[in-house]
C-alpha cells in the first residue's frame, strides 16, 4: 500500500512537470540558432567526439601491439 502511494505521487509530479514543460516559450532555441551559436556547440561536441574516438583507436592499436609482443 505504501509503495502504491509513492508511485502515485511520483507519477502525479511527473505529469505536472510535463504540463509545465509544454508552456515554456521556445525562444532560447531560436536565439541560439539565429546567432549561429548552435554551430559552435555542434563543432565543439564533434571535436570532443572525434578526439575520443582517435584516443580509443590509438589505445586499441597499442594494446594489440603489446599482446602480439607477449605471445
Amino acid at each position: 500500500n505504501k509503495i502504491s502511494k509513492i508511485f502515485f505521487v511520483f507519477f502525479a509530479a511527473l505529469g505536472q512537470l510535463k504540463a509545465n514543460a509544454q508552456t515554456v516559450n521556445p525562444e532560447p532555441q531560436d536565439l541560439m540558432h539565429s546567432n549561429g551559436k548552435i554551430y559552435v556547440v555542434v563543432a565543439v561536441v564533434l571535436t570532443i567526439l572525434v578526439g575520443l574516438f582517435l584516443y580509443v583507436f590509438n589505445l586499441d592499436r597499442k594494446i594489440t601491439k603489446m599482446e602480439k609482443g607477449n605471445s
